[in-house]
């Protein structure tokens, strides 16, 4: 009976820390993107946040390291996905939280895969506008971006019910804030001139919400 005993909690104890890995993920893909990102962007010669998108960093010389940096954030948030789903059923947001942090990781990942057409000068070389007629693989990079926003901002109220529920005012508000202010910035038609800078600063609210989700799901595993 011991035995029996001591071998179900090791195999409990394993689950719980797969489970922890899985989740610090999550705040592994809110760091890498911002970082690899940002990095590029002030580094990189005739790169202007002010005009260009960070998505236009595929373009180029050194394009490769944005792909990675869409591809390795897809990956690490399918992983918090899965991490997610383990921690959180049969709870509240436990399916449609993880389905929807899954969503983000595949577009993610599709982001990298298909890039914007060069424009607005970028990369060095390229006319300074955008092509008449848009690329299939444009196209696809701007629904594989809607698709990754949409399903973060999504997840973000699903998860302030959640913590709604839980009497968690501050968290609630957090995860609600993040959303609409995520949305209001990528999704309402503001000028055309503005986009490339509120993309990037709905990049970071959305990047911020993985990190701080994925630090709390993980204290609550413990």
């Amino acid at each position: 009976m011991t035995s029996s005993i001591t071998s179900s909690d090791r195999t409990l104890s394993t689950r719980g820390d797969r489970t922890r890995y899985l989740l610090t993920c999550g705040a592994i893909a809110g760091v890498v993107f911002p970082a690899l990102s940002f990095g590029q962007a002030l580094s990189r010669p005739g790169f202007d946040l002010r005009r260009h998108a960070l998505s236009s960093l595929t373009l180029g010389e050194l394009g490769w390291l944005q792909t990675m940096a869409f591809a390795v954030t897809g990956l690490l948030a399918i992983a918090f996905a899965v991490g997610l789903r383990q921690a959180l059923r049969p709870g509240r947001a436990g399916t449609v939280g993880p389905v929807l942090v899954g969503v983000y990781g595949v577009a993610m990942i599709g982001g990298g895969f298909f890039v914007p057409d060069p424009g607005y000068g970028w990369p060095p070389g390229a006319p300074d506008g955008l092509p008449e007629q848009a690329s299939t693989g444009s196209m696809l990079h701007v629904v594989c971006g809607a698709a990754a926003f949409l399903s973060l901002i999504a997840a973000g109220l699903i998860f302030a019910r959640r913590f709604a529920g839980q009497g968690r005012r501050g968290w609630a508000a957090y995860s609600g804030v993040s959303g609409v202010v995520a949305f209001a910035l990528t999704a309402l038609p503001w000028s055309e001139e503005s986009a490339s800078v509120r993309f990037a600063v709905g990049a970071v609210i959305i990047s911020g919400w993985l990190i701080a989700v994925s630090y709390q799901v993980r204290a609550e595993s413990t």
